[in-house]
């Protein structure tokens, strides 16, 4: 099946006539493919979406008011849950996640859609206090059409939480999804013209980062630019942006510590840490890749996870084991790299778990891996791995945990582990992270809380209320009347 671009509310062939393989990560061949997009193909989406605007905000989009905006958006969740088994299936096969993960990212995108139809009509300005004479007031208008450059490992939640609070907003949407997870991003955009969204207000163009996404952040038409994926990809993206003043909002890498101490409660706390590691195959940005653990109870911290890794099977998708695949041939080359090197420096592997026989042999299968004894400065301590690989280390007091902590470039997610109420919020302020979790890891998702970074990991924030301050731009109104 071959897979057009959506702009303006219909399938369109791609400028150059190209397109690009689907590969299905369990089996290494291609099932479908996607249009090859280009910068003529961007234009096309750029001009759609400043229709849908308006010159003076009076397009048919722009024009909605926010009642009607918000009504749109929560017939966009009902269709979301109602067409989610078919979304789910899309995901799974193009990314090879499984069934059960991309079931809950449709029900979690669902209830993105759900929470920003909620925060329509409750974005509003200000009525500030000034001199004698004057009423000063404040307006939040949308910024106009916004890029949107989609990553592969949670295209659905990630289009909730970024497309989806544009539109709230009130902005025209042009989103390029990655290469490797286009096919669920291209059917929301028909499900959002199936529902009443109107010509130009969501438009898709899929196709190669270095050619579809480059335009779209170089497009002189795009007045906001939201980019999920890795810190020197950002770096681009952010680079580009910033040449034209265009702001930007970059959700990049991490390699996020969770912190054990000896008074905490190990029961609650491992399957938690697990969890946080092997999930998506460990494809994800605020993976809890490194475990830091009080020296006391190092030893037993590993025997425990070592249990629990060796339990670990990685299959098919439709088998919904532990793990699926990782979504391409370059990245479970690079995954199984960084793991061979780290052995080859010595470094001690505690447990691995398994592929399961089932498994294709031309899949992009890796098992679940724990290292033990890591050194803080080496490259598995210090580089996103991106894979279900678990680095652990010892610390004496809070003074060297917080510094081994603190020590890479990122900053996204941290994690403490502690019965004392004083030293986990102690340490919460200490942590350089965008969000630190005392006692939990990642509070179930949660699309009511700000999500981003500091240091490599990025800047701005997505999900919750905050969001949509992102997405407009705030005017000052002065009146004089005397």
């Amino acid at each position: 099946m071959e897979y057009r671009h959506f702009i303006a509310n219909a399938w369109q062939a791609p400028d150059n006539g190209e397109t690009l393989d689907v590969i299905d990560p369990s089996a290494g061949e291609a099932f479908a493919a996607i249009s090859r997009g280009n910068a003529a193909d961007i234009d096309a989406a750029v001009l759609a979406a400043q229709t849908a605007m308006g010159e003076a905000l009076d397009g048919p989009w722009a024009k909605l008011s926010p009642v009607e905006r918000s009504n749109l958006l929560f017939a966009y969740a009902a269709a979301v849950l109602e067409h989610g088994d078919e979304l789910a299936q899309l995901e799974a096969r193009d990314t090879g996640k499984g069934l059960k993960t991309a079931r809950t990212d449709a029900a979690v995108l669902a209830r993105y859609l759900q929470y920003y139809a909620g925060c329509v009509d409750k974005l509003h300005g200000e009525t500030l206090p000034y001199t004698t004479g004057f009423t000063v007031l404040t307006v939040r208008e949308p910024i106009g059409v916004t890029g949107h450059i989609i990553p592969w490992n949670y295209p659905m939640q990630i289009y909730g939480r970024s497309v989806g609070a544009s539109l709230a907003a009130g902005n025209a949407c042009v989103i390029k999804p990655a290469e490797d997870a286009s096919l669920s991003i291209l059917r929301l955009a028909e499900i959002a013209a199936e529902v009443g969204f109107p010509t130009g207000a969501i438009n898709v163009v899929t196709g190669l980062g270095a050619e579809a996404g480059a335009a779209l952040s170089a497009n002189e038409g795009i007045r906001h630019i939201s980019f999920t994926g890795s810190t020197a990809t950002g770096a681009l993206v952010g680079r580009t942006a910033a040449e034209r003043h265009c702001p930007s909002v970059l959700e990049l890498g991490g390699k996020s510590p969770q912190l054990v101490f000896d008074d905490a409660d190990l029961d609650e706390a491992l399957p938690v840490i697990l969890n946080a590691i092997i999930q998506n195959a460990g494809q994800t940005c605020s993976a809890g890749s490194r475990l830091l653990v009080q020296r006391s109870i190092y030893e037993d911290v590993i025997a425990r996870l070592s249990q629990r890794f060796e339990a670990m099977r990685s299959g098919p998708p439709a088998m919904d084991l532990d793990m699926g695949p990782l979504v391409n041939a370059k990245q479970h080359a690079r995954v199984r790299a960084i793991v061979q090197a780290a052995e080859a420096e010595g470094i001690q592997v505690a447990a691995r778990g398994k592929i399961v026989v089932e498994a294709s042999r031309n899949g992009f299968f890796q098992e679940a891996v724990l290292f033990c004894d890591v050194p803080p400065q080496s490259r598995l301590a210090q580089d996103e791995v991106f894979g279900p690989v678990l680095a652990v280390m010892p610390f004496d007091d809070e003074a060297q945990a917080v510094k081994l902590a603190n020590s890479t470039n990122y900053g996204l997610v941290a994690g403490v582990w502690t019965r004392d109420g004083s030293r986990g919020l102690r340490l919460a302020r200490k942590l350089q992270a965008g969000q630190v979790f005392v006692n939990n890891y990642g509070a179930g998702g949660g699309v009511e809380l700000p999500f981003g970074g500091v240091k490599a990991s990025g800047h701005g924030r997505e999900k919750g209320f905050e969001a949509l301050y992102g997405f407009t731009s705030l005017k000052t109104i002065a009146i004089k009347h005397g």
